[in-house]
């Protein structure tokens, strides 16, 4: 198991089971064994199905589980998601991480899903942000993959986002590359550098500049969009990002930008409703 994944789970289970689950503790025998449904209360795209699974493995490898469905697929309501046979006393301490996390994971791959057709026959990419739930940012960003989004940087560390107030900070945008291009030198490192603009003139300036490898076209409007696309003349690769909705995400789109963020993916976040059943 992927020790981030075994380490999240420790996590969860010391959070919520800590020295035992009392109730099931008092109630149920050791050994009882039973059998659990996961059932869909909505259409959805389910998405955390391989969690579930370790989270079983982890607490006790005994149950058995059986999947009717792959991350990742389409779950008409009403439908049984999975089974597990196993102790009464596992399946009861497990149910609730197991239905946080597949919730919260089908609400993103579902949302996300919904954003890709919106845009497709497009050649334009969506990416998700940082505006994840703390300490299940690869989770979140797992869900976001199996909706057929693409994940943009993981944290501070793996790409250079130069924004305004780095700008501002630094003392305007032909600083802020520059020290950004020779910190890479400096260090022996080729992270890609990405910078936010906020009107035309400052896309100017950055392409004036250059030494950056995506702009980042902060809350433009499609016109604005449409005239940064033609200056920039296919050079170099162009997000959108601010203010994109449901509603207007294909006009944006269909500017000729290369990517699209949507922070909502993430941070606003409508859980699917799912449900444990005993049988």
């Amino acid at each position: 198991m992927n020790n981030q994944i075994s380490e999240f789970i420790k996590n969860a289970l010391k959070e919520d089971v800590y020295s035992g689950d009392v109730t099931s503790l008092a109630c149920l025998d050791e050994n009882t064994m039973g059998e659990i449904k996961l059932i869909a209360k909505d259409d959805c795209y389910i998405s955390g199905l391989k969690l579930a699974n370790h989270i079983y493995n982890f607490f006790d490898n005994k149950v058995v589980p059986s999947f009717f469905f792959h991350d990742g697929d389409f779950v008409k309501k009403n439908s049984v998601v999975f089974s597990a046979i196993g102790k009464q006393r596992s399946l009861l301490a497990t149910e609730r991480l197991i239905l946080n996390c597949m919730q919260r994971m089908s609400g993103i791959t579902t949302k996300t899903k919904k954003i890709v057709e919106e845009i497709k026959g497009t050649n334009v990419k969506i990416l998700d942000t940082r505006k994840t739930c703390p300490n299940i940012r690869f989770l979140d960003k797992l869900a976001v993959k199996l909706g057929g989004g693409f994940n943009h940087r993981f944290g501070l560390y793996d790409q250079m986002m130069i924004k305004e107030n780095h700008i501002d900070f630094c003392g305007g945008i032909e600083k802020s590359i520059k020290k950004c291009v020779n910190y890479n030198k400096l260090k022996g490192n080729k992270i890609p550098i990405i910078i936010e603009v906020r009107n035309i003139e400052e896309l100017q300036k950055v392409l004036n500049v250059g030494g950056v490898n995506r702009i980042i076209l902060d809350n433009f409007n499609i016109k604005m969009t449409k005239e940064a696309v033609r200056l920039t003349n296919s050079k170099i690769s162009l997000e959108s990002s601010g203010n994109i909705t449901i509603e207007n995400i294909r006009k944006y789109a269909e500017c000729g930008v290369n990517y699209i963020s949507v922070g909502s993916l993430t941070h606003s976040v409508k859980s699917i409703d799912l449900s444990m059943l005993i049988t």
